[in-house]
């Protein structure tokens, strides 16, 4: 399993149309793309403006398939507008997958 935690720092007037747009995108995505595993949207405890995507795809190709994909398209044209990021925190395959040599 491939997988990534991001972070988004939001323009405080945009939060209500960053998590629509990411929960979209969390609800489609696994929906129609067949290596997607998992999208979550998380909101920081502290601050209300930081937000977290934690995704889980099959492998890489199929992340790479997601991005290229138009619902991640379609989440970066609206939510570049109003954010920072995304900020990569990690990203990695699962050790003891049988996708990886550690």
């Amino acid at each position: 399993m491939y997988q990534f935690l991001v972070s988004f720092t939001v323009q405080s007037g945009h939060r209500d149309h960053f998590v629509r747009a990411a929960r979209k995108t969390a609800r489609d995505s696994p929906a129609n793309e067949p290596g997607a595993q998992r999208f979550e949207v998380i909101a920081d405890e502290e601050n209300p403006d930081l937000f977290y995507l934690n995704e889980v795809y099959t492998d890489l190709d199929a992340f790479n398939a997601h991005a290229a994909g138009p619902h991640f398209g379609a989440f970066f044209a609206e939510a570049s507008t109003y954010t920072e990021g995304p900020t990569w925190l990690m990203k990695g395959t699962v050790v003891g997958d049988r996708t990886t040599t550690a």
